[in-house]
C-alpha cells in the first residue's frame, strides 16, 4: 500500500507538470516542468521525502530497463541514421565527455566551498 500512495504522488505531480506545460507556451518538456515541482514541493516542505523514496529508489533501479524501447526505435530506424552515424556518435562521446568534466569541476568547486565554510565555523572569532 505505501509503494501505491508514492507512485499516485509521483504520477500526480507529473500530471500537474502535464498541464502546465498546456498551459505555460514554452518549449520545455511537461518531465522537466513535474521534475521541478516535485523538487520545489521537496524543498518547501509540502512533501517529505519519505513520502515518495521508496517508490522513486524503485522507478531508479529500473530507469534501464525504460531505455530498451528506445534502443529498439532506433534499430528500426537504422536506415535512416546509418548516414549520419558517426557524426551522431562523435557528438556523443565529445558531449558526454564535456558533461563528466563540467561536473566534476562544479562538484570540486561545491566541496571547496563547503570546506571552506566548515573551516571558518571552526576558527574561533578573533
Amino acid at each position: 500500500m505505501k509503494y501505491l500512495k508514492q507512485f499516485t504522488i509521483i504520477l500526480f505531480v507529473s500530471f500537474l507538470g502535464e498541464l502546465l506545460h498546456l498551459v505555460i507556451p514554452l518549449p520545455i518538456p511537461a518531465s522537466v516542468y513535474g521534475l521541478v515541482l516535485m523538487l520545489l514541493a521537496l524543498c518547501f516542505g509540502i512533501l517529505h521525502l519519505e513520502q515518495v523514496k521508496a517508490a522513486a529508489d524503485f522507478l531508479i533501479e529500473i530507469m534501464p530497463v525504460m531505455f530498451i524501447p528506445a534502443a529498439v526505435g532506433l534499430l528500426d530506424s537504422w536506415s535512416a541514421l546509418q548516414p549520419i552515424f558517426i557524426p551522431v556518435v562523435l557528438i556523443t562521446i565529445l558531449t558526454t565527455i564535456i558533461v563528466m568534466g563540467v561536473t566534476g569541476q562544479v562538484t570540486q568547486c561545491m566541496i571547496r566551498r563547503a570546506q571552506r565554510k566548515k573551516s571558518r565555523k571552526e576558527q574561533p572569532n578573533k
